[in-house]
């Protein structure tokens, strides 16, 4: 007996949560259908109204959108179906709808240099440029409050993270890969906004003054190894060559080049000239192997 009456107690139960689900649905879409038929009857009569006085209420219910922008129109809260409108003559209930225009020309803004720490642990600050436009004006307007600070923001902090994820070697000869990367990042979150980013360019790449003289010393350290190399390699090259024309020359021939080369020697220079029979370089050329 008690167990028929749990029983009961828990069909009962079941059945007032059903009961109040359907009426919390129903009343939800009886509120909905109402709402619709007051925005219905309400803008059927503001019609009627506009009409009836027409050459009154003509300038307040016209709108001029300009070809760079589209306008978002609220009708009693709900944005009316459809794309944006514009350009040209937008035709409105004053009292009933409100317009939001939308700019969709190209805005461009600078990110203020940013601390970044690369890979490597190098401190960094970076600043740089990003150039967007309004593609969805609907999504724009409906889905963020403030675009501008948002995709600033958004900038901002997808710059620090994906310098912080190279070396700064990285950061300096892969520039383009970068920023590519980033625009990539801005543009599958941005778009969700109505936004889409065209360009990301770094500015300007700060690093601390200590560490901009040892990449100088290094520099210099590294032209100057260089440098050397190419005069020492020159100088092989001018000896290897000397030795070669000097083999090929008869001696007649050595005798008259050995006398242009003391003629050519200036008079004013600050050279000693010692003269030595070429006999003496014959006897050592004799005694070698």
């Amino acid at each position: 007996m008690g167990g028929s009456n749990k029983v009961g107690v828990l069909c009962a139960d079941e059945f007032d949560a059903e009961s109040a689900k359907n009426i919390a649905t129903d009343g939800g879409r009886r509120v909905g259908g109402v709402v619709e038929v007051v925005g219905a009857v309400l803008t059927l009569l503001s019609a009627a109204f506009i009409i009836l006085t027409f050459p009154l209420t003509a300038w307040m219910c016209a709108k001029v959108v300009q070809e760079y922008e589209r306008a978002v129109i609220f009708r009693l809260g709900r944005v009316v179906k459809g794309q944006a409108r514009g350009p040209g003559l937008l035709w409105f209930i004053p009292w009933l709808d409100v317009i939001q225009k939308v700019d969709l020309r190209t805005v461009s803004f600078s990110v203020r240099p940013q601390e970044v720490l690369t890979a490597d642990g190098v401190p960094l600050k970076v600043d740089a440029v990003v150039f967007y436009r309004v593609v969805d004006p609907s999504l724009w307007v409906m889905r963020v409050q403030n675009g501008y600070q948002a995709t600033l923001t958004l900038a901002q902090t997808t710059l620090r993270a994906t310098l912080g994820a190279h070396t700064l070697m990285d950061v300096l000869t892969q520039t383009p890969g970068i920023t590519k990367r980033i625009e990539e990042v801005l543009y599958g979150v941005s778009l969700l906004w109505g936004v889409r980013v065209e360009r990301v360019e770094l500015k300007d790449l700060m690093l601390p003054v200590s560490l901009q003289r040892c990449m100088a010393a290094e520099a210099e350290a590294a032209r100057t190894a260089r440098a050397k190399a190419i005069v020492a390699e020159g100088e092989a090259k001018a000896s290897r060559a000397l030795m070669e024309a000097a083999s090929g020359l008869s001696s007649v021939a050595f005798h008259l080049r050995y006398l242009q080369s003391l003629s050519s020697v200036q008079s004013g220079a600050s050279i000693v000239v010692f003269c030595l029979p070429t006999e003496l370089l014959d006897v050592f050329n004799s005694q070698q192997p």
